[in-house]
């Protein structure tokens, strides 16, 4: 209930709750109506109630894991907050990653698998990267239409996320979206890359296990497979196995197997599906079970994710870094640097050991 310049008035939020009002005493010359006061959480409360809105969002509520992904995904000012919170009760999800080029039936096979690791009782969270176009900037976020049947059911929930111009098969903010998804208390975490070619292998870092999907009849199969695929690939899954050329595209793998040896001592299985009719699915989810196991067996669990966070820490230093720099350079100076150096007034080397040193300062 508001009461304004003697009238009572009642508002809603989104949240579904009366937004509390103040107004001024009676008499007074300020005829300004002070912010709405909303009893529910909001991000732009977020730093004065961090631990309220994080037992809300591992409580399982849908509306506050929506709006944390967003402020992680837009680089919101309470996001960095966001995540120190969320990273203390991450850890526990295991993180499954999809890979493989256009049209290897990736979606469709997402779709099979959460349909089957629900069954079992799994609470999943889904994350499917499209890609960003270079000249409008936009993305279609298209995979979620494979998986609406699954837009009511309260444990899974899908994110579709665009590239956002960052290349190797993931957004710039994916590993922070598991990372909230994993706190919100999902089971498991299914990430599906962007149509991916042989050395768009960000999702090594992320995924606990990553799967390398491969379709029969794109031409010369070497090709697909070869150089830093190949080496990423936990379990290969030839899609569409029910064309001509699945043999062949099998033969490859194994051939290439035999000339690669893994530090682990793991050999990647190969299995077939038919994504569009389920065949294979219940092979790859114990493919995957199996691979976990030998984790857990050979004591590696800790020492891959050590290899997996070298490589992330990396990647945090450097858009840490690149964004400290962004912020010396001001707007304007790299259009101006660019010129003079596009009229070889001044050369490139020097020029970024200057911003370099100015940004460390």
């Amino acid at each position: 209930m508001v009461r304004l310049m003697g009238q009572s008035v009642t508002r809603k939020c989104g949240h579904d709750s009366a937004l509390q009002e103040t107004s001024p005493q009676h008499g007074s010359q300020d005829p300004r109506v002070s912010q709405p006061v909303c009893p529910c959480f909001t991000l732009e409360r977020l730093n004065l109630n961090l631990q309220a809105w994080m037992d809300r969002l591992r409580s399982g509520d849908p509306r506050a894991l929506a709006r944390a992904i967003s402020a992680v995904e837009n680089r919101a000012p309470e996001s960095p907050q966001l995540l120190k919170a969320a990273f203390s009760y991450s850890g526990k999800a295991r993180i499954l990653g999809l890979t493989g080029a256009p049209g290897a039936g990736k979606s469709t096979l997402v779709d099979q698998l959460a349909r089957h690791y629900r069954r079992a009782g799994q609470t999943l969270g889904i994350i499917a990267v499209d890609p960003t176009s270079p000249y409008t900037g936009g993305a279609i976020l298209g995979d979620r239409i494979r998986m609406q049947e699954h837009h009511a059911d309260s444990g899974i929930y899908i994110r579709s996320m665009a590239t956002r111009g960052s290349l190797g098969g993931l957004a710039r903010t994916t590993a922070d979206v598991a990372t909230v998804l994993d706190a919100s208390g999902r089971n498991l975490i299914l990430i599906e890359t962007v149509g991916v070619g042989q050395d768009e292998v960000d999702i090594v870092r992320v995924a606990d296990v990553t799967v390398v999907i491969l379709v029969p009849g794109m031409g010369d199969d070497v090709q697909t497979i070869k150089a830093g695929i190949m080496e990423i690939a936990d379990i290969f899954v030839i899609n569409k196995s029910d064309r001509e050329g699945a043999e062949n595209v099998e033969r490859e793998i194994r051939a290439m197997q035999s000339l690669a040896t893994r530090t682990d001592g793991w050999t990647p299985p190969v299995i077939k599906t038919v994504a569009t009719t389920g065949a294979g699915v219940e092979d790859l989810i114990a493919a995957v079970a199996s691979y976990e196991a030998y984790l857990q067996k050979e004591n590696l669990v800790l020492k891959r994710s050590v290899q997996n966070w070298q490589g992330r820490l990396v990647e945090m230093l450097r858009d840490a870094m690149l964004e400290k720099a962004r912020v010396a350079l001001g707007d304007g100076q790299v259009e101006r640097y660019a010129e003079e150096i596009a009229e070889h007034k001044r050369d490139p080397y020097t020029l970024v050991e200057e911003i370099v040193g100015k940004a460390g300062n």
